[in-house]
């Protein structure tokens, strides 16, 4: 087997030869001279140490039997090991290279960025594996995974932060406009929205404002969020804006985005913090179809849950048995203003009822304990302790008042104990309660999205110091997006089809499991598979339409690419070495 490096032919006079076989120069070394006695002379022993290079007769491709009796000849190989790691690891980059090309992502980056499109998606394939968006920490996954970039090029952490701030408005714009123009816009879709905050390192980002985070305290962040088509499983676009914007207030904003797409026959599935009588006549005006719950809204509709309490919940019929719960529908006006009438589809769970009911009377508890705490202090408790206290005071209204004692207001608790287990979704489209409920509960698909974003992208944070940096960590961390939600769908598809859940059918935990199938660097300097597939791999690469000899085929692919970058390098070394020493 021959090395993939050339080396100049050893100076050894006499021992040298050449000859050629079919059109093939084969070098000889002479490495013995046995004497016949028969014919009385000398017989030489010669064996095989490589084929000579024809473009450069003085070179020649060293075989084993070379480093046998050269074992001091330092090959190229030996001198240049460190740029790439012994070990690839190709299973998860195969599997997102095949989603790639299924979504032609492949095609639209490269016709968008251009001439790093593979650095655009190898920052992609980084931020899934690694569950990281650093770009200090990118060369040290380069070291050891298969790459997109042209020859499989290594770049270091500078050349990444300089593309980050090379990434324009204008590319973010077109593929996003590309994106949404390969929708099917005359099917009728719900589209899933919903939005999180993230932090940023950097104090001087425009996005960057003091806003409320979702722990419920202000903080400096910015807002981003996606719209899902819950139809199709994938998400569609995204929105970056400052950290003081509420997310009610953006909802208008999205709302004309998603028109201005193509977007006409949709409906928009939300969470309760989006309701607001303002959206709701946006979307009217604009004849979008809404899914929104409105639990925490009791002051609208708990009177509607407290008239039909009773008359449902233990009635077969009523019961939804996908989500274990029973549920009615009724046709009320929204708002004392709105002219026509919604859906209200009224929901009870046992299993949340008890749930409701032991934290409400916990608090209840824990508040009545407070009181007894605050009896004879110049105080006025605040909040729910007045709305379900009798709070009474000693000489009330006069400066040495005090606090005496609360006595719960029976029949407030009680009411709320009532409404414990309740649930309401309202619709503008007429539908059933099973149908309202497997709508909105399609929302799990944006919610994961979101998680994924934060906590296995590493986007809960973006560690940069410029707005370039920062757009440009928004556009691939979406892009990133699309391919974990398509891992994620394939995953839970191939998971379902299966008689009993496998742990390893996550999206974590079947990268964990792919990223087992590497590439060894041999004594030949080629890379081949470590071992076989095992039979966990062959069941997750089954849900992406992979097989073993997929990846035994695309294996010899990479190693024969990597074989042939380093016999390039290798030859511009040697041109560069034959040149000095002319």
């Amino acid at each position: 087997m021959y090395l993939n490096c050339k080396v100049k032919i050893p100076e050894t006079d006499g021992k040298i030869s050449v000859k050629t076989i079919s059109g093939t120069p084969y070098v000889y070394y002479e490495y013995a001279r046995i004497y016949n006695k028969e014919k009385k002379y000398n017989e030489p022993k010669r064996t095989c140490i490589g084929k000579r290079d024809k473009e450069q007769p003085g070179f020649l491709y060293p075989n084993e039997k070379f480093l046998k009796f050269f074992p001091r000849e330092l090959l190229p190989i030996e001198r240049d090991t460190g740029n790439r790691s012994g070990c690839i690891h190709i299973g998860a980059y195969l599997v997102i290279r095949k989603i790639i090309s299924d979504y032609q992502l492949d095609e639209m980056i490269a016709r968008i960025i251009g001439r790093d499109a593979g650095l655009f998606l190898d920052l992609t394939a980084y931020s899934i594996i690694m569950e990281d968006n650093a770009g200090q920490y990118y060369p040290d996954y380069a070291y050891n995974h298969a790459l997109f970039t042209n020859d499989m090029r290594i770049y270091s952490d500078s050349k990444v932060s300089d593309f980050l701030n090379s990434i324009t408005v204008d590319q973010r714009i077109s593929f996003l406009n590309e994106w949404n123009r390969h929708r099917d816009h005359r099917e009728k879709i719900y589209i899933s929205y919903d939005s999180t905050n993230k932090t940023c390192q950097a104090g001087d980002i425009d996005l960057v404002e003091l806003g409320h985070a979702k722990e419920g305290i202000e903080k400096d962040i910015f807002n981003y969020s996606i719209a899902y088509d819950r139809n199709n499983r994938e998400p569609l676009f995204y929105e970056a804006y400052p950290g003081s914007i509420v997310d009610i207030s953006q909802l208008q904003y999205t709302l004309k985005k998603a028109k201005s797409y193509g977007y006409e026959h949709v409906g928009f599935i939300l969470d309760r913090g989006y309701f607001c009588k303002e959206n709701i006549g946006f979307m009217d005006e604009n004849g979008y179809d809404f899914v929104i719950m409105v639990k925490g809204m009791k002051s609208l509709v708990s009177e509607l849950v407290l008239q039909v309490q009773g008359g449902f919940e233990n009635d077969r019929k009523n019961s939804i048995r996908a989500y274990r719960v029973s549920g009615t529908t009724v046709k009320r006006k929204l708002f004392a203003t709105d002219r026509k009438e919604r859906y209200f589809h009224i929901y009870y769970d046992d299993g949340k009822k008890a749930y409701e009911r032991e934290r409400f009377e916990y608090k209840i508890d824990r508040m009545g304990k407070k009181l007894k705490e605050l009896m004879g202090e110049p105080i006025r408790p605040a909040g729910d302790y007045n709305k379900y206290f009798d709070l009474v005071y000693w000489h009330e209204g006069q400066p040495d008042e005090k606090f005496m004692s609360g006595i719960e207001l029976n029949d407030v608790i009680n009411r709320e104990i009532k409404l414990c287990g309740y649930f309401v979704i309202v619709t503008s489209a007429k539908m059933t309660a099973a149908e309202a409920l497997k709508l909105y509960k399609s929302r799990d698909g944006s919610e994961k999205t979101f998680r994924g974003d934060k906590s296995y992208l590493g986007a809960h944070c973006e560690r940069v110091y410029s707005n370039e940096s920062i757009d440009a960590k928004i556009f691939i961390g979406f892009v990133a997006t699309i391919i974990r939600c398509r891992l994620y769908t394939l995953l839970k598809d191939g998971s379902g089809r299966m008689d009993k859940k496998q742990n390893y059918m996550t999206v974590p935990a079947a990268i964990k499991e792919l990223e087992k199938i590497e590439m060894l660097r041999g004594a030949d300097n080629e890379y081949s598979l470590d071992y076989a597939v095992t039979a966990t791999q062959k069941t997750i690469l089954n849900a992406f339409d992979m097989t073993a000899d997929n990846v035994h085929k695309q294996a010899r692919g990479i190693s024969s690419d990597l074989a042939r970058i380093e016999m390039e390098s290798i030859g511009m070394e040697i041109d560069t070495e034959g040149k000095e020493g002319a």
